[in-house]
C-alpha cells in the first residue's frame, strides 16, 4: 500500500500592521515581530514574504530588511521565493525593492 503523503502547505509569511492578508500562514504586525518571525523560518523556505513599509506609528519594514541584507551580506541570505513589497508609501516601497534586489532577493511589488 503506496499512500502518497499531501502536498506541504506553502509557508507564507507577512508583516504588516493593519491589512489582513488571509493568504498568509502567519503575520507579524510590527518590525520586532516580524524579525522574530524571520528568525523562526530561518533554516526553512519561505514562499512567498509580503512586507508593508510603514508599521504605525514610528516603526516601519526597514530593521527586517537590515536583517535580511545582513544574512545576504554574511552568504547565508533567507531561502524565498519571492518578496512582495505592497505599500502606500511609494518612496518607502522603492527603497525597499531597491534594497533587497541588490541581495539578489527576488523583490515584486503589489497591491494587498
Amino acid at each position: 500500500m503506496n499512500e502518497e503523503s499531501p502536498a506541504p502547505k506553502p509557508v507564507i509569511l507577512g508583516i504588516d500592521d493593519l491589512r489582513p492578508l488571509p493568504w498568509a500562514t502567519q503575520i507579524a504586525r510590527t518590525s520586532g515581530e516580524g524579525v522574530k518571525l524571520l528568525q523562526e523560518h530561518r533554516d526553512s523556505f519561505i514562499d512567498e514574504l509580503w512586507l508593508d513599509h510603514d508599521l504605525g506609528g514610528d516603526d516601519s519594514i526597514l530593521p527586517v530588511v537590515t536583517v535580511m541584507e545582513e544574512a545576504a551580506f554574511n552568504g547565508r541570505p533567507f531561502r524565498i521565493g519571492t518578496v512582495f513589497v505592497h505599500s502606500a508609501n511609494p518612496i518607502g516601497a522603492e527603497t525597499v525593492v531597491r534594497s533587497l534586489t541588490r541581495w539578489n532577493y527576488r523583490v515584486r511589488r503589489a497591491t494587498a
